[in-house]
């Protein structure tokens, strides 16, 4: 239930995913994934005259009074934009959002008919399970909070730290982590093999610069209020829980100022990996003695694990011997209560909306229940409904005609790289060979996960909720000290993104993702390559940017540069930042470049792959100037569609502290502004906005 992932693979991996990107998580063996094609028994079906409409590139959108050469997000998206307002339930709307309205609606679908099925086994019988209580609302709203009695009973009876440190390790072996994260990913220096990592956590708002930066004083004074709501709700009269509410803020301001920023997370990898052996780790927090955790959770004692972020740890350490035993429980009950609030009665739905939607993301409607209960379900069995998902919402055109995109891609990079101009031949070599052992995964994984052993059923939506963290977590560290499983997906089959591990070195396409604007089996291949081409050189890419270009082939954290490869690098990546450093998201507002430098790179480098592909793969063939376009134009405004989205204005700010991705806007024009192709297909001219003069152009993949 906790809010801050117990392992953050999506960091440790270096993941990097196209938009804003809780790995489900004690089965032994995996089930062979049927053919997308295999029949169900009893056979589910799919209405597709229920189902959203897509949004591809029409030239009829184009705003002829703009100009591609000085406004080219406008040129391409201004008219949809101003026609297709955000709607009430989101904080943000363009093409992402509606193929996930898609890909939800084909989920709901699905989640029905197995609810309907009273006999349904195996992941039929988990989604009906979820669905149907979660649908629930007079049982739920009957539950009230008493499914968490015995929790809040026992943070109550906390009598010092050596019980609350008791207490962390018992919540923690059922799957609800407080304060820190914990659980398994490769190893650095070993990518075959999985191991423990220990990480920072236990922050309630987005960012530590939440905690101490002016700008959100705001924030911080409605976070503090919600605290108190929900302490209030729970059965605290007012004056105690307004008190209370200010210990969680202390207590989370002092964590704060221990924890590493997104931006240093997202711009160090290395802030991950710290191994220690676990007598080492005991001396570093004898307060919290790491062997007694490992014993507690159930995993045998390691010869080393990753005790990430150790300022962090140690600070944590000192506030189970200092820190008064009210000021934990009053911090464990808030969390023990918010993290629940999702799954609990209106009171609780409605007040963590208030906050965490409409305060701090500028949301102005609670999506509806059935869309709420989905979320739940993607998050605690995602993979187990997408086993569903791509039996009735993938055909294998689609995966054939990706197979193809993707290695004309990939020839496309190894050209690229041959012919650098900035790098030597011996640090080529290594690219080369990093370039050779990319492992590419589309649709959907070719081995299922099993999920034998979760016990779900029609009786509690908070108990399945509950079942299914501790099922997941202890999936998590059965995995310690093994063989890393690369057969393994990080995403949903229906989750409308991609992304890249480093220590994987694999580039992943959901099902979901493979649907206009980005991928039309039926379009032409300008369309394609300015789409999803993009997205698959984006991926791949990340291999190469400023994080993922630190592991080598096999996935393991080393050094592959020469010195002077790496200053040419960082020369480059610094024109990056300072080209991002100079777009005005708002008034006062810039992008940060540096935590956004890897997203940008991937872009600038992402497209010119794919441009190069799509020449190459339509050499010798007249151009069709399909709608009275040429190819190299649909390839750029396809590219440009992709980007459609508009934010509300504190989703914007929100996005800006803490995402790695930069506003949609920027991105349709960051990349474009610097190949000189774009500026031949629009016959822009030297002084144009997106122009880049020859000083300023950069080049780097």
């Amino acid at each position: 239930m906790t809010r801050t992932p117990r392992v953050l693979l999506l960091s440790l991996s270096v993941v990097a995913a196209l938009a804003a990107c809780k790995k489900e998580g004690a089965a032994n063996t995996d089930a062979p994934a049927a053919p997308a094609s295999a029949a169900a028994a009893p056979a589910l079906t799919l209405d597709e005259s229920k189902l959203p409409a897509l949004v591809s590139f029409n030239k009829n959108e184009i705003d002829a009074s703009k100009n591609a050469c000085t406004d080219f997000n406008g040129y391409v998206n201004g008219k949809w934009l101003a026609a297709n307002a955000i709607p009430g339930d989101r904080t943000s709307w363009g093409a992402f959002e509606m193929i996930d309205e898609r890909s939800t609606a084909v989920q709901q679908q699905l989640a029905e008919q197995a609810a309907a099925d009273a006999k349904a086994t195996g992941v039929e019988k988990i989604v009906g399970d979820i669905w149907s209580t979660g649908m629930d609302e007079a049982k739920i709203e009957a539950q009230g909070i008493k499914p968490l009695a015995g929790r809040l009973s026992e943070i109550d009876a906390l009598a010092n730290g050596d019980a609350v440190a008791d207490y962390l390790r018992t919540s923690a072996a059922k799957g609800e982590g407080y304060v820190f994260g914990f659980g398994s990913d490769a190893d650095f220096k070993d990518s075959a093999n999985n191991i423990a990592y220990a990480t920072q956590g236990g922050l309630g708002l987005p960012d530590r610069e939440y905690y101490f930066d002016p700008k959100y004083k705001g924030e911080r004074a409605d976070y503090e209020a919600h605290i108190a709501k929900v302490l209030e709700l729970s059965g605290t009269d007012a004056t105690t829980a307004a008190k209370q509410a200010k210990d969680v803020m202390a207590f989370e301001t002092r964590l704060a100022k221990v924890s590493k920023s997104s931006e240093q997370m997202q711009r160090d990898v290395s802030i991950f990996y710290n191994p220690v052996s676990m007598a080492d780790a005991d001396k570093m927090t004898p307060h919290f003695p790491w062997t007694k955790f490992f014993e507690s959770q159930g995993v045998a004692p390691q010869k080393m694990f990753s005790l990430a972020m150790p300022e962090f740890h140690k600070e944590v350490d000192k506030m189970l011997a200092d820190t008064p035993v009210d000021q934990w429980k009053s911090y464990l009950r808030f969390h023990t209560i918010d993290e629940a609030s999702p799954y609990l009665s209106k009171a609780f739905v409605q007040e963590n909306f208030d906050f965490y939607n409409a305060k701090l993301k500028g949301q102005k409607e609670m999506k509806a229940r059935w869309k709420r209960v989905l979320r739940t379900l993607n998050g605690q069995a995602g993979e187990a409904l997408g086993q569903m998902y791509v039996k009735v919402a993938f055909p294998a055109e689609s995966k054939a005609r990706m197979e193809k995109l993707v290695q004309n891609l990939r020839d496309s990079l190894k050209g690229r790289i041959e012919n650098l101009a900035w790098m030597s031949p011996e640090t080529k070599k290594k690219a080369l060979e990093k370039w050779a052992a990319f492992t590419p995964k589309i649709g959907y994984p070719d081995k299922w996960r099993d999920w034998t052993g979760l016990e779900t059923s029609r009786d509690s939506y908070i108990g399945n909720v509950l079942a299914a963290n501790e099922f997941n977590y202890k999936w998590q560290l059965g995995k310690i000290g093994k063989p890393v499983d690369k057969t393994e997906w990080g995403m949903s089959p229906q989750t409308v993104n991609a992304y890249y591990s480093s220590q994987r070195n694999e580039i992943v396409f959901p099902a979901a993702i493979l649907q206009p604007p980005f991928f039309d089996a039926k379009a032409d291949d300008a369309t394609n390559y300015g789409g999803i081409g993009a997205v698959i050189g984006h991926e791949m890419i990340h291999g190469y940017d400023d994080q993922g270009s630190r592991f080598g082939p096999t996935g393991n954290f080393e050094n592959w540069w020469t010195d002077a490869d790496a200053k040419g690098f960082k020369n480059l990546t610094g024109m990056i930042v300072d080209q991002f450093n100079a777009y005005e998201a708002a008034p006062g507002m810039h992008v940060n470049g540096n935590l956004t430098l890897g997203e940008n790179i991937a872009d600038l480098g992402g497209l010119n792959v794919a441009y190069s592909a799509m020449k190459k793969a339509t050499e010798g063939t007249p151009d069709p100037m399909t709608d009275g376009l040429s190819r190299d134009q649909r390839f750029f405004l396809n590219f440009g569609t992709v980007w459609r989205r508009s934010f509300t204005d504190k989703e914007l700010k929100s996005r800006i502290a803490t995402d790695e991705h930069a506003p949609a806007n920027f991105r349709a024009i960051a990349a474009p502004s610097n190949m000189p192709e774009f500026a031949a297909a629009f016959s822009c001219k030297a002084g144009d906005s997106m122009v880049r003069g020859d000083g300023k152009k950069i080049v780097i993949w």
